[in-house]
């Protein structure tokens, strides 16, 4: 009988630990150095798509922490956000927040969660998970209010919000799976690790 695998997270996110740690899953995180700055250069210099960018990042992290934890299940993802063809980072700053949330309302943005996970140099899983949302039209008066009341927390998320909370009031309309929404597919993670053993089937 082979022993359980250790899982590893190659992630910084908060939100990605405690949606795993609520799925009852045991696992190490590992926050991978990778300069996403410049893979997302690249792929917009290369005409990439932004799903192939995201699918980079997460390859990216993947490979790093795998190379130095081989023996275990590595889970890497990252997230990517698209609106009327612009890409978005997180906003540095409650100022930044307040312009993309005044930019947001009133269109449809994407999020594109990719995961990748490696045993070694395996590919255990890669996959791309897509959500549309749509915001209402808002008011500098309510971005004002919601930030005040939401706080420094919103610089967390590339959109400036956080579904599970306050910023389920920014929107009209959210059609694709909530876990990719909150940056990890979480049910293709978790058949993945029954499939290798690494949790209870």
């Amino acid at each position: 009988m082979t022993d359980t695998p250790t899982i590893i997270l190659a992630s910084g996110s908060a939100i990605r630990a405690t949606m795993l740690r609520n799925a009852g899953v045991v696992f190490a995180v590992i926050r991978p150095d990778v300069d996403e700055g410049q893979i997302k250069d690249a792929g917009l210099a290369a005409g990439q798509s932004v799903e192939t960018v995201a699918g980079l990042l997460a390859e990216a992290k993947a490979d790093i922490v795998a190379a130095q934890q081989p023996d275990a299940i590595v889970i890497a993802a990252d997230q990517m956000m698209e609106c009327e063809g612009g890409w978005f980072d997180k906003p540095q700053d409650l100022t930044e927040a307040r312009d993309r949330l005044l930019y947001l309302g009133d269109k449809t943005h994407r999020l594109i969660t990719a995961v990748e996970m490696r045993r070694g140099a395996d590919v255990l899983c890669r996959y791309t998970g897509i959500a549309s949302l749509t915001m209402r039209t808002l008011t500098p008066a309510f971005v004002d209010h919601y930030l005040e009341t939401a706080g420094q927390v919103v610089c967390q998320s590339v959109g400036a919000y956080q579904l599970e909370g306050l910023g389920a009031q920014l929107f009209t309309a959210v059609e694709g799976d909530f876990f990719t929404i909150l940056g990890l597919p979480l049910l293709t993670v978790l058949d993945t690790l029954r499939h290798e053993g690494a949790i209870r089937g």
